[in-house]
């Protein structure tokens, strides 16, 4: 009986240092609970619907008490008046909608055996409700119907929040995200460092935020043309990198892709992304209006049923990737990458894919220590697989 009622108080007081902000569910997930930036009005941060922002925190703890990760979160983008109404409707657009309660697992775990070198900081995710990569600044109006493109307000107004509740004092910080929340790392990295101490160390990671600047299979500007669109609708010019957008003359949207911004960036950046991304393969480089036909269909599905010239195409897709990051690294010692051949989207954020037994890997590292080695500047970190399907056996989330 006494050994009962020491578990239970046990449990008690865990549930009370953790309450209000965190719970855990029955197997063992971190949830923690989402806090609404209240002044973010005074700001003029709005989600597209009007809503207030937000973001969960979970405190840190011992030696890692001081440190500070930051985790944009993903969801594509919107690049028309009607995508946006539509998105506002949604938790994409709006906190109304979102859950209250978030996962927290892979680089946000709290776990030392599944997070060894970030789960005892203060671990942050700022929820996505913009649609443009938490980078515009326009509103629009016409009578009717009423969308607030505020990215970029968004973003300062959490980042003044949370200045009072310590990371004004950090340490250390990482400034993280995963797909539009990856390109959002990019975007922010520079301007990160203003908040903090001249004295923390700061760096910035992007998971799957790497979007490629290249025409699709039928040598259209596919996705160049819909970040011209999403770049003009939220005004999210006048937020780019100013010596970026003053080298790319009259295209200044083209700031907007990783490959063209990164050179400017000036703390240190770990690239993490798939060399056959998922997304870039079906919405890039071979987007539905390139392939009316559907020839691609049954390869996009399942890569092992793709044909000869179309596996050609991937590989050239992945050399141009590759291409593209390499240049800006070469001669660099702070940047490092974890570049893999698996066809996935997205990898800090998943246990099984960030570090577990069966991870996927890279010269027999997993993403959890390559991110880390680097970080800590134990070892350089700059990891390019093979090409497919050599590694396939350590990959996650293959399709179909």
């Amino acid at each position: 009986m006494m050994n009962v009622n020491a578990v239970l108080v046990a449990i008690t007081l865990a549930l009370l240092t953790c309450a209000p902000r965190c719970i855990y569910s029955d197997d063992q997930r971190l949830l923690v609970n989402m806090t609404l930036v209240r002044n973010a009005s005074a700001f003029g941060a709005f989600c597209l619907d009007g809503s207030l922002p937000a973001y969960h925190l979970h405190r840190g703890f011992g030696g890692g008490a001081r440190n500070w990760l930051l985790q944009f979160e993903g969801g594509g983008w919107c690049n028309s008046i009607k995508s946006c109404l539509d998105r506002a409707n949604t938790r994409r657009g709006s906190t109304r909608y979102m859950s209250k309660w978030e996962v927290f697992s892979g680089i946000l775990s709290n776990n030392a055996s599944l997070n060894p070198d970030f789960y005892n900081w203060n671990r942050v995710k700022l929820r996505y409700c913009d649609g443009a990569s938490f980078a515009g600044d326009a509103v629009y109006k016409n009578g009717t119907s009423l969308l607030y493109f505020r990215g970029q307000k968004i973003w300062e107004a959490i980042m003044l929040d949370l200045l009072p509740k310590g990371l004004g004092q950090a340490r250390k910080a990482l400034l993280s995200g995963s797909s539009a929340g990856g390109l959002s790392s990019f975007l922010h990295c520079n301007n990160f460092t203003k908040y903090l101490p001249s004295t923390a160390s700061v760096k910035c990671l992007s998971d799957a935020g790497f979007f490629l600047d290249k025409r699709d299979i039928s040598s259209n500007h596919t996705m160049r043309s819909f970040v011209k669109d999403v770049v003009s609708l939220h005004g999210v010019d006048k937020n780019l990198d100013e010596n970026c957008t003053a080298s790319s003359l009259n295209f200044p949207e083209l700031c907007f892709f990783p490959q063209y911004a990164m050179k400017f960036i000036t703390p240190p950046f770990f690239i993490l992304n798939s060399a056959y991304d998922v997304y870039q393969f079906h919405h890039i480089l071979v987007p539905p209006s390139a392939d009316p036909q559907g020839h691609w269909n049954r390869c996009k599905l399942n890569p092992a049923a793709c044909n000869p010239q179309q596996l050609n195409t991937l590989q050239e897709f992945r050399r141009d990737m590759i291409v593209a990051m390499g240049l800006s690294y070469k001669y660099s010692r702070r940047g490092g990458f974890f570049i893999n051949s698996c066809f996935a989207h997205g990898q800090s954020e998943s246990q099984d894919t960030w570090f577990a037994a069966d991870s996927p890997r890279v010269h027999n590292r997993t993403i959890a220590e390559a991110v880390g080695d680097w970080y800590f500047s134990r070892r350089a970190t700059k990891e390019i697989d093979c090409p497919y399907p050599c590694r396939s056996t350590t990959c996650h989330n293959l399709i179909p």
